[in-house]
């Protein structure tokens, strides 16, 4: 396949990343591409940090499709052109490091992938890192030898990435996509992961536009209890009640469970502001203090929602990365969707 026929399809596929920032990926590839000339070479990540709790998906991929997770990455190789990719990194949280670089190894083995194999590069994300060491600027600062820390932005890593040359970072379902979209096989699915107070917990291939309501039906999840959802990702997701149903699933795919009559709605919000809280990277004073300050209003018997309220609005103007912002975007609904909703009633 030429390389205009391979990024026509990509196009014509409608594909966004799949690890949670949705942006299109064929203009992504074509960014690349583009300041590739007259700045080789330039480099290839594979994101395999999947440090959002419960999310599953890139772990199922990497053990069951292998070989198209790989075969999307030699296309990508192929569209840069072999000679400007100095190196491909394969960045892998340290459980997927363990259980899966043997498997990767193996596939790379096949002849088809043999200039392929040897610029791959194994990295382990380092558990110092965090969640937030699954950020793409972050990914490249680690492997760079630098802070976990994010980058400003502009310039974005299509012009100045790993070594300060135009980086190609995309998720490992993402990858795995492009295989499908390559042998015209993409059907518009994405991976689901299911989770929490549901029957049939895993990872589920399923139409990308379905609604929530219409993932919990297909996979028999659909609780017979009240009940309500995260959706997106186990910490960066918008919280919903069993009546807004009808949106569809972004981030990075996941839906999880809670069951009402099970659920302690303080300890709830105070896991959530935990985890942010210790997961800041502190780079900027409105996450690092913000999330310090809202965990401990929570822990006050009752919560001064107007103070609460203006707390995360303010994180949520001028935080510097994603982090905070996602800290907003999942409490606010929390609290709006649930907590103050039922709490006067447990």
């Amino acid at each position: 396949m030429t390389n205009l026929a391979l990024i026509k399809k990509i196009e014509e596929s409608g594909l966004t990343g799949r690890g949670g920032g949705s942006f299109s990926v064929a203009k992504k590839w074509q960014l690349v591409k583009k300041n590739l000339k007259g700045n080789n070479p330039g480099y290839i990540i594979i994101n395999g940090a999947e440090g959002e709790p419960e999310v599953k998906k890139d772990g199922y991929l990497l053990a069951q499709e292998t070989e198209s997770v790989i075969a999307g990455v030699y296309y990508a190789f192929l569209y840069l052109g072999k000679k400007n990719v100095k190196a491909i990194y394969f960045y892998l949280n340290p459980i997927y490091f363990k259980k899966y670089r043997a498997r990767i190894e193996k596939v790379l083995k096949n002849s088809l992938y043999k200039e392929l194999a040897k610029k791959v590069i194994f990295y382990k994300k380092s558990e110092e890192s965090g969640y937030i060491g699954g950020e793409e600027s972050v990914v490249i600062n680690i492997i760079s030898g630098k802070k976990a820390q994010p980058n400003q932005r502009p310039p974005f890593p299509v012009e100045i990435g790993l070594f300060e040359k135009p980086t190609l970072i995309n998720n490992v379902e993402t990858f795995y996509n492009i295989a499908l979209i390559a042998t015209g096989v993409y059907d518009n699915k994405r991976l689901y992961t299911l989770a929490g107070a549901c029957r049939h917990k895993g990872v589920y291939n399923l139409p990308a536009t379905m609604s929530i309501a219409d993932v919990l039906q297909a996979t028999d999840n659909y609780p017979d209890f009240p009940f309500f959802v995260i959706a997106g990702g186990g910490v960066c997701g918008e919280v919903l009640d069993e009546n807004q149903l009808l949106a569809g699933v972004e981030g990075s795919g996941l839906i999880m469970i809670f069951d009402h009559r099970q659920t302690d709605y303080d300890k709830l919000l105070n896991y959530w502001l935990r985890f942010y809280k210790n997961q800041s990277c502190g780079l900027c004073t409105p996450c690092r203090e913000g999330s310090y300050r809202l965990h401990e209003l929570a822990k006050e018997k009752k919560i001064k929602e107007e103070k609460f309220i203006d707390l995360l609005d303010n994180l949520e103007q001028s935080t510097f990365c994603a982090l905070g912002s996602s800290l907003t975007y999942t409490v606010k609904s929390y609290l709006e969707n649930i907590y103050f909703k039922y709490k006067k009633y447990d």
